[in-house]
């Protein structure tokens, strides 16, 4: 891994503008805004999170859209991990922010820092640390990161040693994306999810979530200038109505349009909606999704969409909740509206029981697949169907 303070020889840094050699922002990883918790005044946070496209000059987002004040963060770094709260050697280096050290972030705003010259490697795990003095209200972040961050009180930042280090968290605070400068020929895709892609019963630190498998992919494939993959999946996430998380409907701009370099929009959500026992119909469904699809086709943007997996076994699981899924999985995969269907449902459901998840790719709930099954949805897609939109 290579991360230095230094632009690498004859690198233009110039914004795209289609001609070969041009380059561009785009995101390498990102994570879905939430309220979380109260902000802690003097908290510090190394926050470890692992990249998919490399390129140089990195930038990160920092996020304060569900606080109620302003939040300041006067010191912030970005290095890599050497292990646990470690960094290697020389790596930690300072952000600014229009050339300033300190930043605030108004209520419901997200801010980029300045760019920070050096090349970041594909499949990085890159450390954000950061220090608020004055955090106080509702914090923002992503509760369930599947990841071990860090957390200390007083400003370590600028440290390398994970001496001051000790407190452990499974979240991440205020960070919400992360960009690297690349070709303009290279895109991203961004995965709008649920906890299935939020990674839940996925091996903690091993980076086993399905769009990491499909990162990896990308990574030595030729079939597509796809690279980046933004992860914007949320715990009990709905399409339709709030609940664990704003509703895909509500989040799209912020969490998925607003990101560097997209390319593509994955949509993999509905059985939260579907198993609630709210009354939604296959027709409800159906809405939500061509609301998206025509609002990402809008921005200029591909969208594929995943079937819905099976859930049997699941103690919601009904006959009309099946009978709902199998007419949303018939539009998904038969209406044309998508640009590109990946089909998950075939990917993980048994042979012998179509309502049910195979028990080689199944965590045990009937709903979550383990790492097989995360694999196993990774490879269901046609990564060639992720450049659909230039077709």
């Amino acid at each position: 891994m290579v991360f230095a303070l230094v632009v690498p020889s004859g690198q233009a840094v110039a914004r795209a503008s289609g001609k070969a050699g041009d380059r561009h922002d785009v995101v390498t990883w990102g994570a879905s805004a939430d309220r979380l918790g109260e902000g802690v005044a003097g908290r510090g946070y190394r926050l470890v999170v692992h990249t998919s496209v490399g390129g140089d000059n990195v930038r990160i987002r920092l996020s304060n859209a569900f606080g109620d004040r302003p939040v300041t963060f006067d010191s912030v770094y970005a290095g890599l991990q050497k292990s646990g709260a470690a960094l290697v050697r020389g790596s930690n280096k300072r952000l600014t922010f229009d050339g300033a050290r300190s930043v605030t972030v108004p209520a419901g705003q997200t801010v980029y820092s300045d760019l920070l010259p050096g090349r970041l490697a594909a499949e990085s795990n890159l450390v954000v640390s950061i220090h608020s003095p004055d955090a106080a209200g509702p914090g923002t972040g992503h509760g369930m990161a599947m990841a071990t961050s860090y957390f200390t009180q007083g400003d370590h930042t600028a440290e390398e040693s994970a001496a001051n280090w000790t407190g452990k968290t499974g979240s991440w605070f205020y960070l919400d994306a992360v960009t690297v400068r690349t070709r303009s020929s290279i895109g991203a895709v961004v995965t709008l999810g649920d906890s299935i892609t939020d990674g839940w019963q996925s091996s903690t630190d091993l980076n086993r979530r399905w769009p990491d498998y499909l990162a990896r992919r990308l990574h030595t494939s030729t079939a597509t200038t796809v690279g980046g993959v933004a992860n914007e999946g949320i715990s009990g996430n709905k399409v339709l109505t709030d609940g664990a998380g704003q509703s895909a409907l509500n989040r799209l701009d912020r969490d998925v349009l607003s990101h560097s370099g997209v390319r593509t929009v994955f949509l993999f959500e509905g059985i939260n909606d579907i198993k609630a026992h709210t009354g939604v119909t296959a027709e409800d469904m159906i809405a939500g999704y061509r609301e998206i699809i025509d609002r990402v086709h809008a921005q200029g943007l591909c969208i594929v969409g995943a079937t819905v997996g099976p859930f049997k076994g699941w103690p919601e699981w009904d006959p009309a909740g099946e009978a709902v899924r199998q007419e949303v999985n018939a539009f998904i995969r038969d209406s044309g509206e998508f640009d590109a269907v990946a089909d998950f449902d075939r990917a993980l459901r048994s042979p012998y029981d179509p309502e049910r998840m195979l028990p080689f790719l199944d965590n045990g709930d009937h709903v979550h697949p383990n790492d097989k099954g995360m694999q196993a949805m990774a490879d269901a897609v046609d990564l060639a169907s992720l450049d659909c939109y230039l077709a």
